[in-house]
């Protein structure tokens, strides 16, 4: 079953308390801390949905370039970016084996994107990749859900959101054995030419990954492990965190 086609109609509406702006920010500071190289002006935002951290980056003045596997989310992203009179390339591609023109600064990962990768052998792939076209000493950053947040947050849980033109039910199942966690979700969308009311299905699955299973996989792709940082923090995981990121490096290619 393919996923973010019916959400790509709502994934705004329902993500609205995600906080982007302090990503972005946190963004900046983690290249500043970490000496992002300023070759290219290119950054790359892998897994980009409908541009949430593509578009307010690019207001900020960064070239930006969005790789997202469904062609209905980048449909979304490349609207909205076309209303805000920002030129972005998007491409429709999966994350692991996407097609760059050239090198970029810095690649970023955000929202989880990296926890949909269910084997590690994904994850050497797409570090192995990203690696490819990362400038000499580019940095690559992204987060992952923790397991803590699997089990404790999200196991056994269903939310729910309504408003007058949808309605969203997701069910969380999360197994211990395998680290996977599969969210059921279930829209209610209504048809603007009939009015009625039309129920769309998706499953997302997502895999826990521990900091040692990041760092090995990346270091086997040719990346260089930087740090790991509770979410907007420059402080060490914790326990209880739900959302940790990761700095990576590209060693200094010749070019």
């Amino acid at each position: 079953m393919a996923i973010y086609e019916s959400f790509s109609r709502v994934y705004d509406k329902y993500m609205s308390e995600v906080p982007y702006e302090k990503w972005c920010e946190y963004l900046e500071e983690i290249f500043q801390k970490h000496s992002k190289p300023t070759e290219t002006g290119l950054i790359c935002d892998l897994g980009c949905g409908t541009g949430n951290m593509t578009l307010p980056l690019a207001k900020k003045g960064y070239d930006m370039i969005g790789v997202d596997i469904s062609a209905d989310m980048l449909s979304v992203a490349g609207g909205k970016a076309k209303e805000e009179g920002l030129d972005i390339l998007f491409i429709n591609s999966d994350m692991t084996n996407f097609e760059l023109y050239g090198t970029v600064d810095a690649a970023i990962s955000m929202c989880d994107c990296v926890n949909y990768l269910l084997e590690e052998e994904e994850l050497e792939e797409m570090f192995a990749t990203v690696n490819n076209y990362l400038h000499p000493k580019g940095l690559f950053v992204f987060d992952i859900n923790t397991e803590y947040k699997f089990k404790n947050i999200l196991s056994d849980n269903t939310f729910c959101q309504t408003d007058e033109d949808s309605a969203c039910t997701w069910e969380n199942y999360y197994d211990e054995e395998s680290r996977i966690n599969e969210y059921y979700t279930n829209f209610f969308l209504r048809d603007e030419e009939t009015g009625l009311y039309i129920r769309k299905e998706e499953i997302h699955t997502e895999r826990a990954y521990t900091i040692e299973e990041i760092r090995r996989c990346a270091e086997k792709a040719g990346l260089e492990y930087i740090a790991a940082y509770d979410e907007l923090t420059f402080s060490p995981p914790k326990e209880d965190s739900t959302r940790i990121f990761f700095v990576m490096r590209e060693k200094g290619k010749s070019v």
